[in-house]
């Protein structure tokens, strides 16, 4: 006999036509994430229950560089090579044992932060206060600000980390006065509460900034990096140990949250402000899903995917890798119990 306190089963019902549509190759049909099914609405989240839910995040009015990275979450949706679903590394079919689902867009308001700030938060809150997985497309890095809030304030402050991938370490003060850059996001986040600062480890920093001031910031706020040079010099997978046994210490949620710029320009053209010395796809794929099998991965965002900029899709191809990576992880550790 059922009990008023059991969840009901999830509702998972799709016509035959939409189906078959959702089924086609990527170049057919509607350009939803990974051809996953779209919901609209909480209630809908409520029925299907998934365990992932895509939203992109169309904003890019932080950019200190070049614009265009609003459009990077319809690009990394229609664009992106379909590479099929069984992972071969993993030997698991991916969406046998998890649930995904695309949760269509924050809607943005051009020019107006606030209001767009608002959009975000509300829409992975959507996603978050169900326990669902929420990983955003973006749009400027700025966007984490009201994102990984959203996440924090379900798990509570404090006690989520952060793996952050970028060329950019993005703890500015400000840039030209704006407190809501995509180069300042970070410590907005810090400075909150929503992250600690002894939780935030920084991964793939190179190049010219930011300066000493800032730097000093970091410091004494407890950040932990570690730039590509140490990298260069120790290699991947020994940082990485590193890298995660930081992310554990003294919390089991993490966001992960990636810079496409963290790529080397020759992976990732497509992007605001590319540094030369970054990662190649073939450490940086496997890092990540390294890092999702091996720690509590609670959201993630993939930002500043500028398509404008891409030759043969390249960037996006790489970008939809990365997420590819983290749920085949995902879909491995549910397989076994993890």
């Amino acid at each position: 006999m059922s009990t008023g306190s059991q969840k009901p089963g999830p509702k998972r019902d799709l016509p035959p036509g939409l189906r078959a549509q959702l089924d086609a190759s990527s170049f057919q049909g509607p350009a939803t994430f990974g051809m996953r099914p779209l919901l609209t609405e909480p209630e809908q989240l409520d029925e299907w229950q998934p365990d992932v839910a895509i939203v992109g995040a169309p904003w890019d009015d932080n950019t200190t560089n070049r614009p265009g990275a609003r459009f990077g979450p319809r690009a990394m949706r229609a664009n992106a090579y379909d590479p099929g679903t069984y992972h071969l590394d993993l030997q698991v079919e991916m969406f046998d044992h998890l649930e995904v689902v695309d949760y269509g867009d924050a809607i943005m308001s051009h020019g107006m932060w606030e209001p767009s700030k608002e959009a975000i938060h509300q829409r992975v809150a959507e996603i978050a206060s169900r326990g669902i997985i929420p990983i955003i497309l973006g749009g400027d890095h700025s966007i984490t600000w009201p994102a990984a809030t959203a996440v924090a304030e379900h798990h509570g402050f404090g006690k989520v980390g952060m793996i952050h991938f970028d060329a950019h370490a993005d703890t500015a003060e400000h840039i030209d006065g704006n407190l809501a850059s995509h180069g300042s996001p970070m410590r907005r986040l810090i400075e909150s509460g929503a992250i600690p600062g002894h939780n935030f480890i920084q991964v793939g920093l190179r190049g010219y900034w930011p300066g000493e001031e800032d730097q000093k910031w970091m410091r004494d706020n407890g950040l932990r990096h570690h730039p590509m040079q140490e990298i260069w010099e120790r290699g991947a997978k020994e940082v990485m140990k590193d890298v995660v046994a930081e992310a554990l210490d003294g919390t089991d949620a993490i966001y992960l949250s990636i810079d496409i710029d963290v790529l080397d320009p020759g992976f990732a053209p497509a992007t605001g402000t590319p540094a030369p010395g970054g990662f190649a796809p073939i450490d940086l794929l496997r890092i990540v899903r390294q890092i999702v099998l091996d720690t509590n991965v609670v959201a993630m965002d993939v930002m500043e995917v500028a398509p404008a900029y891409d030759h043969a899709d390249i960037t996006i191809n790489n970008a939809h890798g990365l997420i590819w990576e983290a749920l085949a992880a995902m879909a491995y550790r549910r397989k076994n119990g993890l």
